[in-house]
């Protein structure tokens, strides 16, 4: 281990480069949000047909998953802070071209191309903080700092979208990363020190081009089995090709001595139960959260901006316990901080199960506020992944992180929005979505009102469940005596 000698003294500017990293994910998960409230705004101006918006929604997670692997080994390469710096430039450039937009294909090639800076940013600001951080205590806080922006990310951008749309136009809504784009890329200039795996090997580019068309088709299977169901050709056609493509990916990675991910990573017990934990958190949220906030709009009548404020009790609850989620495991233990903070969120999400009739917000607030103290859990996830890879390898410990999110949040809409539609389905038949039977009117719209959230509360009871079983399976991977102040 004599290359990271160079790495063990603090660097001096540590906790300004974590502010430049944490605001660049906090706008970067905003974005994600934001084209939730800007959408309906986009479809009366632009007129896209049911499939180009679909792609709208869609192209910009198919990018981000795509280019994971194969951006983050690049800045293990290339260099890590030459790789953020992409990412803010191409960002900001995207954002910049929305002015042009005047057709729903611009759109989609300005999700697209969002898509690839959010590639490179997300992973490289996990990897750039394992780089700034030698200390292992250190690195901890500044992971739960990530963890907490993460969640107030996803929180208010509904609520800055809201405000965006209902007070300019749509453009707005992108139009908000540019000067933030170009603060960043000045102080990360100055705060951020390059780093980069001193032994990266050769390039493989079979094993490149295998994860990028291997996880494409997996997400695109994902999200389209939710909406056409698992016999849909496509379906089945993308499924076989991620298979083929990811189960070669795996082959070729593990017999490479410098692979392009290093998967050897999950030998450690430890690992794995961090990136499960992110996936499972990822998945109850991403499907939890899309229910949500339909329910507080076609059920309760909330308006998006209404509805962003009513989700805040997610964000607060994260806000206060991402950060003290550390201090908690040294107290307590990882393994129980981990296990804990997920179990929390599965109360949380049963709450919407077992509340009195008709549901309420009282409820569901305190429910959100259990789901994301629960999401404290993520920062020791990420603080576990990345201190159990080497420095050289926090490319790809972050590729791995990142993957579990996107993967996880794909997995949530399709499962637990199909348990949704299911459930609706059988108390309203004959009506395809709450929309339709809205548009009905009369009892017909009270009956799909109440069937709705009906979905919601059986759906907040599966994801519950699903919480609680990766809860124990994170409590048996995780070694009791694992310690965060220590660490490579």
């Amino acid at each position: 281990m004599t290359l990271a000698k160079p790495e063990l003294k603090p660097h001096p500017r540590r906790w300004g480069g974590l502010a430049v990293l944490s605001a660049s994910l906090l706008l970067v998960v905003m974005d994600i949000t934001i084209l939730n409230v800007a959408l309906p705004a986009i479809s009366e101006d632009l007129r896209p047909d049911p499939v180009s918006q679909l792609w709208m929604v869609d192209v910009y997670a198919l990018v981000v998953a795509g280019l994971l692997v194969t951006v983050s080994s690049l800045g293990d390469r290339w260099g890590r802070k030459k790789m953020l710096m992409t990412g803010f430039a191409v960002f900001g450039l995207a954002s910049v071209l929305v002015l042009w937009a005047d057709s729903p294909g611009d759109v989609i090639a300005i999700r697209a191309l969002l898509g690839v800076g959010g590639a490179m940013i997300m992973p490289s600001t996990l990897s750039m903080i394992r780089t700034l951080f030698t200390d292992a205590k250190e690195r901890a806080t500044a992971l739960g700092v990530w963890a907490a922006m993460a969640a107030v990310g996803g929180a208010l951008g509904p609520i800055l979208g809201g405000l965006l749309v209902e007070n300019f136009s749509w453009h707005a809504a992108f139009l908000v990363n540019v000067p933030v784009m170009a603060v960043a890329i000045v102080a990360a200039i100055f705060l951020l020190p390059d780093s980069r795996n001193p032994e990266p090997g050769r390039w493989d580019p079979l094993a490149t081009v295998l994860s990028i068309v291997g996880m494409v088709a997996l997400v695109y299977a994902i999200k389209h089995a939710a909406k056409d169901g698992l016999l849909e050709p496509t379906v089945l056609l993308s499924a076989a090709v991620a298979a083929v493509t990811l189960i070669w990916f795996v082959r070729r990675c593990l017999s490479r001595p410098d692979p392009l991910l290093e998967l050897r990573l999950f030998k450690s017990t430890s690992f794995t139960a961090g990136t499960v934990t992110a996936l499972t958190t990822e998945l109850a949220m991403a499907g939890m959260m899309l229910l949500m906030a339909q329910w507080m709009q076609l059920v309760m009548g909330y308006s998006p901006l209404e509805t962003g404020i009513r989700l805040l009790p997610t964000a607060v609850g994260a806000f206060v316990m991402s950060p003290l989620a550390p201090s908690l495991a040294r107290k307590i233990g990882a393994r129980t901080v981990l296990a804990g903070g997920l179990a929390v969120s599965a109360i949380g999400m049963i709450i919407l199960f077992v509340a009195p009739s008709p549901l309420g917000y009282l409820p569901v607030a305190f429910s959100l506020l259990l789901v994301g103290a629960g999401m404290g859990a993520l920062a020791i996830a990420s603080a576990v992944i990345m201190s159990g890879a080497p420095a050289e390898k926090a490319g790809s410990a972050a590729a791995l992180e990142e993957t579990s999110y996107e993967l996880g949040g794909a997995l949530g809409v399709a499962i637990l929005g199909s348990v949704a539609a299911a459930v609706y389905r059988a108390d309203m038949p004959g009506s395809d979505s709450i929309t339709q039977a809205l548009d009905i009117g009369g009892q017909v719209a009270e009956r799909a009102k109440v069937a709705f959230t009906d979905s919601l509360a059986v759906t907040g009871l599966a994801g519950g469940v699903l919480m609680l079983l990766a809860a124990l399976t994170v409590w048996w991977l995780t070694p009791r005596s694992l310690d965060l102040s220590e660490g490579h």
